[in-house]
């Protein structure tokens, strides 16, 4: 997974236009997703951003992914009206794209990795770097932030990981016939 080659064939979407042409369309429909929110209480939704992340992890690897959140962070601030641009929230983006792409590249779906991957993002991300940006923009506590967040990320979180592990689950056989995505090469073929 570390491997030279793990992160150059990430890199390496970038210069085809299929992967260009999933990318710009996994990014916009991140954008438009991020616009849907279903407010729970301040600074608090419920989104559905994830899914379009996700898959973009899961195809283009996380070097790729990462630049895709950079992109999709600069482009959603300048479309959403939302509130002013914070580096904060590009840091958070540029993290999900790798974690989406360590945890989703060249791999199987499976619910338990597709489990674990949104507990880190849910935790690691949204509980306590987001958190941290909102009380540096509102002056308020991180603990309270960290406390409502912490709520809405645990009961929401076998939620959305079942269903990106449906959406990955049926959409993972589709793209790999379309040679979209491959499997990880095995031990004996790295080795010979």
């Amino acid at each position: 997974m570390f491997s030279k080659e793990y992160w150059l064939s990430s890199w390496r979407k970038f210069r085809k236009i299929k992967y260009l042409a999933i990318m710009g369309f996994l990014v916009a429909l991140q954008i438009i997703l991020n616009g849907f929110r279903i407010p729970v209480s301040e600074n608090l939704n419920i989104m559905f951003s994830y899914i379009p992340f996700a898959i973009l992890g899961m195809i283009v690897g996380p070097s790729a992914a990462m630049v895709c959140g950079v992109i999709a962070d600069f482009l959603g601030v300048i479309t959403s009206g939302f509130g002013p641009y914070f580096p904060g929230y590009t840091l958070s983006k540029v993290l999900s794209g790798l974690i989406y792409g360590l945890m989703l590249y060249r791999q199987k779906p499976t619910f338990p990795r597709i489990l674990a991957t949104k507990a880190i993002i849910n935790y690691l991300i949204n509980v306590l770097l987001g958190s941290l940006w909102s009380s540096m923009l509102y002056s308020q506590s991180f603990l309270y932030f960290a406390s409502v967040s912490v709520v809405k990320n645990t009961i929401l979180l076998p939620f959305e990981a079942l269903i990106l592990f449906l959406m990955l689950k049926y959409l993972h056989p589709f793209l790999k016939r379309r040679g979209t995505i491959s499997d990880p090469p095995s031990e004996v073929q790295s080795q010979s």
